[in-house]
């Protein structure tokens, strides 16, 4: 397993962003991407502002949504430069006349349609308060730093979280669960995060970006028609209850079943080697 970070990662990678002439030095922030083939890292890097997000951050992050969505890359892991996830929205640089994310793009939160069909993994650490966490939250998955300070701190400031925070934290650890930090607005180390099931695994700080990494591509390497359905049928679940999932199971695993990679899937069983799928 790699414990490189988006920093020492160097020539072997290429680093893509939004502008040749961008913000970051008027002190707006940025998105960057960086393209590991299958996987796309994304990054929030306003590392002096404790990543603080402004408007035009908001902006690239859902750009960088959309991209995801409609380019080759099978997963995607949300990363950040430094040594913290995010402080959350820096307020003096966000335009309260607007949504959070432009409505014509894939919603970093998962909220609003457009949706995102593919994978993301969350890759966090340090700080990582209000909207960092929901955006980490609306992630498939979370790789989380032993040193996380996480909380949902809206109702110090007589306000909620409004990106998914106070149903996707009930979903993941009970009412009661949920409503201890999200009434308290109380931090939670990762080891709480963890038993409660808000993190799934929980590494050294310096080496969550690449254990991140290691599962994204993993699950880059799956069939990706199969992980398309897979997601599909657990919202629908969610959504919609369990028996509209199980009612819909037939037709989409029928779906799959006449698909080229199932029979590769097939294929690579009895010659006993690794499926190269296409998403065919």
């Amino acid at each position: 397993m790699t414990t490189a970070g988006p920093e020492t990662l160097g020539h072997q990678e290429k680093l893509m962003s939004a502008s040749e002439n961008h913000p970051q030095d008027q002190g707006l922030g940025r998105i960057i991407r960086q393209d590991h083939g299958s996987v796309l890292a994304i990054g929030i890097d306003r590392p002096r502002k404790l990543n603080g997000f402004t408007q035009h951050m908001l902006g690239e992050l859902a750009q960088a949504y959309q991209d995801y969505e409609d380019g080759d890359w099978r997963c995607a892991v949300l990363f950040t430069t430094g040594k913290h996830f995010t402080a959350g929205l820096d307020l003096a640089n966000i335009d309260r006349g607007q949504p959070l994310f432009p409505r014509d793009l894939i919603d970093p939160v998962n909220l609003y349609p457009p949706l995102r069909s593919k994978p993301v993994v969350a890759a966090t650490r340090g700080i990582t308060y209000t909207i960092g966490f929901e955006l980490a939250l609306a992630a498939d998955f979370i790789v989380c730093g032993s040193d996380a300070r996480i909380a949902q701190l809206e109702v110090k400031r007589g306000l909620m979280p409004t990106c998914g925070g106070t149903a996707r934290m009930v979903e993941r650890a009970g009412w009661g669960n949920a409503m201890r930090y999200l009434l308290t607005g109380d931090e939670l180390d990762a080891a709480t995060a963890l038993r409660l099931g808000f993190v799934q695994e929980v590494v050294d700080p310096e080496a969550v970006f690449g254990r991140a990494m290691v599962l994204a591509k993993r699950i880059a390497d799956q069939a990706p028609l199969a992980i398309t359905a897979v997601m599909e049928d657990a919202r629908r679940s969610l959504a919609e209850g369990i028996d509209t999932s199980t009612a819909m199971l037939d037709e989409t695993s029928g779906r799959l079943r006449d698909s080229e990679d199932v029979a590769e899937g097939y294929r690579s069983f009895v010659e006993k080697r690794k499926a190269n799928f296409k998403g065919r």
